[in-house]
């Protein structure tokens, strides 16, 4: 049955015939979901591109693994815990980080910020060398403290890696009591010379950013040489290391990859990627809905041939799946060259760039950002065929043989 409804409808589509509005009409369906397809291959991918290109940035500046405290904002390390994190063979390096809000003041400007301190393993574990835009990371030179602020930060603060004059740093007192008749007694003060500055291109750490040596948060938060905020890993096997250190530590502890640590990021665009994948898929119904009409004035085209099949026995089954694959068929074909020729433009666009943002010169890359993937295609092919397959039934869900016959 299948296989001779196929072969009916395949000739009616492809045999030598008349050239009518009917067939005109046929290929424009067909036309209409190609381009529709196309635009929802291309509109993914550009998606793609932009995610992979920020997490590209996160990847620099985040490190494999973060340990943090499952209650309160800082724990105490001790000796043997790092002994026992090294001891997994797939852990590399440990780095312990301090992060907490402070105040900064530069010549009468006044601003907060997100002080992270750092120890010298930081840069091995992170390629925060690799995001320098002016001067040099330099957080302690063997004399004096010193600062590598997010670019969009120093810019504010209007000050460069090779101004002498220092930054001081203001943090309340941990365990003091609050002078309320002289507040400048609250807050504990270290001055520190700017190194360098860092652009992420991400304004959480660009706008408010601030790297120092671990000594100076300690002395500035009243830390002990055993309290951070958390520890920064790098591995060789981030899925394995993860689930041992999970073991080691109990369920006191935090263990966040480089996906949970920037998690509100990643659902943002995953709930944009799915909104546009539901604004195209409405715009593909609409345009798959373009069969309908032209199935419609197909079937009473041949209503001579249904009347002829009815006489040499064919069921009203048979002549309903015989336009149901012809209508189906003509999607399908559309769908099919709209996957390959978004492919093509993707293509054409990740290898040379034709489409530019701005005038190529205003923002972090020159051209949109392309990255296809299976997973995409896959998902709109089966979108197309699912949502043709339910536009084709509407106009032959009720051809039978008597309705057309004379």
């Amino acid at each position: 049955m299948v296989r001779v409804a196929l072969k009916i409808a395949w000739r009616y589509l492809f045999a030598k015939k008349r050239f009518n509005a009917i067939h005109v009409i046929t290929r424009i369906s067909s036309i209409a979901v190609g381009v529709v397809t196309a635009a929802m291959i291309c509109v993914l991918s550009v998606m793609n591109g932009f995610g992979v290109m920020v997490e590209n940035t996160f990847s620099q500046f985040d490190p494999e693994l973060r340990i943090t405290a499952t209650n309160g904002k800082s724990f105490h390390v001790s000796p043997a815990m790092k002994d026992s994190i090294m001891a997994i063979p797939e852990v590399n390096q440990i780095s312990e980080c301090i992060e907490e809000i402070a105040l900064i003041e530069f010549e009468e400007k006044q601003m907060p910020v997100q002080l992270m301190g750092v120890d010298s393993v930081f840069n091995s574990i992170t390629s925060i060398s690799q995001l320098i835009t002016d001067g040099q990371y330099q957080v302690y030179d063997g004399a004096f403290d010193r600062a590598v602020l997010g670019q969009q930060l120093a810019w504010k603060l209007g000050i460069g890696a090779h101004f002498s004059s220092g930054i001081k740093v203001y943090a309340p007192k941990r365990f003091a009591k609050v002078n309320m008749v002289r507040q400048d007694v609250n807050f504990n003060t270290e001055t520190c010379f700017i190194a360098g500055t860092f652009a992420v291109n991400q304004q959480k750490y660009d706008e408010s950013t601030m790297l120092v040596d671990i000594d100076l948060t300690r002395r500035l938060l009243e830390f002990d040489s055993t309290e951070v905020s958390s520890l920064l890993i790098s591995t060789s096997n981030t899925d394995n290391a993860q689930e041992a250190i999970k073991q080691v530590l109990g369920d006191g502890y935090n263990v966040h990859n480089r996906y949970e640590q920037q998690k509100t990021f990643y659902d943002v665009l995953n709930v944009e990627k799915l909104l546009t994948t539901i604004l195209l898929a409405f715009i593909l119904l609409i345009a798959t809905f373009n069969s309908i009409g032209a199935l419609s004035m197909l079937i009473i085209d041949k209503k001579d041939d249904i009347h002829t099949l009815s006489c040499l026995g064919a069921s009203d089954q048979l002549i309903r799946r015989i336009f149901l694959l012809e209508g189906w068929i003509v999607n399908a074909i559309g769908a099919i060259c709209g996957v390959i020729i978004g492919v093509i433009l993707c293509l054409i666009q990740q290898h040379y760039g034709i489409i530019k943002l701005g005038n190529g010169s205003e923002y972090i890359i020159s051209a949109y950002p392309v990255v296809v993937q299976a997973w995409d295609i896959v998902l709109v092919t089966a979108t197309v065929l699912i949502l043709s397959l339910i536009s084709v039934w509407i106009p032959v869900r009720k051809c039978k043989a008597n309705n057309t016959r004379k």
